[in-house]
C-alpha cells in the first residue's frame, strides 16, 4: 500500500479538510448567532424571571423554602411591619397579619392555589372548548350553530353573579371555584378554535385528505388540529392571568377560595380593614396579582407574535 494512503488513512485530517471544516464552522456561526442574538434580544426576560420567581418555583416548591405555618398564626406577632420598617423583623420579611401569619409565607401558598386553579381551568376548559370548536368549524351545519350559541350564550355570564349563585346553593370550595371558572372559559376557546377551523377546513391539503378516503376524525387530529396548536398556546397563556384574577376577585368578594386558605384574594380582602396601618397585608399580595397577571399577558403578546408565521419572516 502507498505510504500516502496509508498515513491519510491513519485518522489524522489533512490540512485541507481542516481548513474545510474551519471554514464551514465560521460559517455555521455567523449563520446562527445573529439568529440566536435577534431572538434573545426580543424575549420577555424580565416577565419571564416574574413568573418563575413569583409563581413556579413558589408553587413547587413551598413546602422547601419556608419556614412558618400558612395557616397558624402568633397572635403576640400580629400586624408586625416589615422588617425594613421600625419595629419590624427578619423573622417575617413583609410583615403579619391581623392573626399574627407571616405574610410572606401567604403569598408563597398563595401562589401554589392560583397555579393550581389556573392549571385545571385551563386544562378542562380548553379541553372542551377546543372539542366543540374543531366540530362547529369543520362539519359546519346544525352543530355549529348549535355550539355557536352555546359560546354566545356562556360568554354573556356574568361570571361574578354566577359564582355568587353557585356558591350561595353549595357553598364556596376549591372545586366550585373551578367549574365556576372553567364554565365561561371554554366558551373563548371554541370561539378561537372554529374560527381558525373553518380557514384550515378549505386548504389543499384538507381537500386532498377528503378525496384519498381519510376519516374526518383522522382529518381534524392530523390536519386541522396541528395547525391551530400555535393559537392555543397562545390563548391558554393569556388566559393563565385572567383566571388567576377571577380568582383573586372571586376570593376577594367571598365566593371564592374559603378561608383561610392563603389564597391572594382572600389575603387582599383580609388587609382592607387595617389598610390604613397595616397596608402590607394588602399591599404584597396585590403586587403577586398585578406583577404575575402582567407578565403573562407580556409573555402571551410575545408568543403570539413569535408563533404568527407572517411575524416571523418579518424577522
Amino acid at each position: 500500500m502507498p505510504f500516502g494512503r496509508l498515513f491519510s488513512g491513519s485518522g489524522r485530517e489533512s490540512p485541507t479538510a481542516s481548513s474545510e471544516q474551519a471554514v464551514g464552522t465560521a460559517e455555521g456561526r455567523r449563520r446562527w448567532f445573529p439568529w440566536l442574538r435577534t431572538r434573545s434580544d426580543k424575549v420577555p426576560w424580565i416577565p419571564i424571571c416574574i413568573i418563575v420567581f413569583l409563581l413556579l418555583l413558589p408553587a413547587l416548591l413551598a413546602d422547601v423554602i419556608t419556614v412558618h405555618d400558612p395557616l397558624r398564626g402568633v397572635l403576640a406577632d400580629r400586624l408586625t411591619p416589615p422588617a425594613w420598617i421600625e419595629g419590624g423583623s427578619w423573622t417575617y420579611p413583609l410583615g403579619t397579619d391581623k392573626l399574627g401569619r407571616d405574610i410572606l409565607t401567604r403569598i408563597i401558598y398563595g401562589a401554589r392555589i392560583s397555579l393550581t386553579v389556573a392549571s385545571l381551568t385551563i386544562l378542562v376548559g380548553a379541553s372542551v372548548g377546543t372539542t366543540l370548536g374543531l366540530m362547529a368549524g369543520y362539519f359546519g351545519g346544525w352543530i355549529d350553530r348549535v355550539v355557536s350559541w352555546l359560546i354566545d350564550t356562556f360568554l354573556s355570564l356574568p361570571i361574578v353573579l354566577l359564582a355568587l349563585v353557585i356558591v350561595a346553593a353549595i357553598g364556596p370550595s376549591f372545586i366550585t371555584i373551578v367549574t365556576i371558572i372553567a364554565i365561561t372559559m371554554w366558551a373563548y376557546f371554541a370561539r378561537q378554535v372554529r374560527g381558525d377551523t373553518l380557514a384550515v377546513r378549505e386548504s389543499e391539503y384538507v381537500a386532498r385528505s377528503k378525496v384519498a378516503g381519510s376519516r374526518p376524525w383522522r382529518i381534524l387530529l392530523r390536519h386541522v388540529l396541528p395547525n391551530v396548536a400555535n393559537t392555543l398556546i397562545v390563548l391558554a397563556t393569556l388566559q393563565v392571568g385572567v383566571v388567576i384574577l377571577s380568582e383573586s376577585s372571586l376570593s376577594f368578594i367571598g365566593a371564592g377560595i374559603p378561608r383561610p386558605n392563603p389564597s391572594w384574594g382572600v389575603m387582599v380582602a383580609d388587609g382592607r380593614d387595617q389598610v390604613l396601618i397595616a397596608w402590607w397585608i394588602s399591599l404584597f399580595p396585590g403586587l403577586a396579582i398585578l406583577l404575575v397577571v402582567l407578565s403573562l399577558n407580556l409573555l402571551g403578546d410575545w408568543l403570539r407574535d413569535f408563533l404568527d408565521p407572517k411575524m416571523r419572516q418579518r424577522r
